[in-house]
């Protein structure tokens, strides 16, 4: 499940990528696939670089690489081990809603990017948010759970501020937004009822298969109801 467009971005052989907050991957082993990048994935959570780095290995097992390079590294994205302006382009895709002093965050992101290079944000939109949040407390109390709802504007404006000029915006996702109300109507927690698990199962069809018909509908729906908002920055 890729957020961000990369055919978006001016990328060019041989750049250097940070994915902070990785997760499991997703993005890193996206970018490992521009042509010679050079792809740190970074998370706070140990865990999740486990899973990162089984992703990658799968994507060099089957070579599905742009002949580059990855690696993964334990980091806190208030405080980067990264010298500044070092990378080209610097994801930071579903993260700052989790993090505590996320001004810290902003500046941290901003300062290890070069100049005249590319930052992408992506946060949950603000709408479908405000739902999860009305439907279920647990959703936002869980540990590691999303601190704030933001509002698109406010955010860009305060990433404006760290020296930023904003690109483009853009919607994603929004096949996923009911599925995350259903969830929340329940019980985060209970993913062994039924509905929960039909509706898991067709977005896993989805994302694996990508029929047509299926991306022509969340193409249109995003505008409405896309889950996240991404945002496209490069640095002054």
């Amino acid at each position: 499940m890729i957020t961000v467009d990369f055919n978006r971005l001016p990328l060019w052989p041989g750049c250097r990528v940070l994915d902070i907050g990785c997760g499991s991957g997703r993005h890193t082993a996206a970018a490992y696939a521009l042509d010679r990048a050079q792809v740190i994935g970074a998370d706070a959570d140990f865990q999740n670089l486990v899973a990162a780095r089984s992703r990658l290995k799968v994507h060099d097992a089957a070579e599905l690489h742009g002949n580059g390079r990855w690696c993964l590294n334990v980091a806190d994205i208030t405080r980067l081990p990264y010298p500044a302006a070092c990378f080209d382009l610097v994801i930071c895709s579903e993260v700052l809603e989790h993090i505590r002093d996320d001004a810290q965050a902003m500046d941290e992101i901003v300062r290890v990017l070069k100049p005249e290079r590319h930052l992408v944000v992506s946060v949950p939109r603000e709408w479908p948010e405000a739902i999860c949040w009305a439907l279920s407390p647990a959703y936002r109390r869980d540990q590691g759970g999303h601190l704030r709802i933001y509002n698109a504007h406010r955010l860009v404006r305060r990433l404006l501020c760290r020296g930023l000029h904003h690109q483009g915006t853009h919607f994603a996702h929004s096949l996923h937004s009911p599925y995350w109300w259903l969830k929340c109507l329940v019980g985060c927690r209970r993913d062994n009822l039924w509905p929960v698990r039909l509706y898991h199962r067709f977005l896993t069809w989805d994302i694996m298969q990508r029929p047509r018909i299926t991306r022509m509908l969340d193409r249109r729906l995003n505008p409405l109801m896309g889950k996240s908002i991404v945002l496209y920055f490069i640095k002054k």
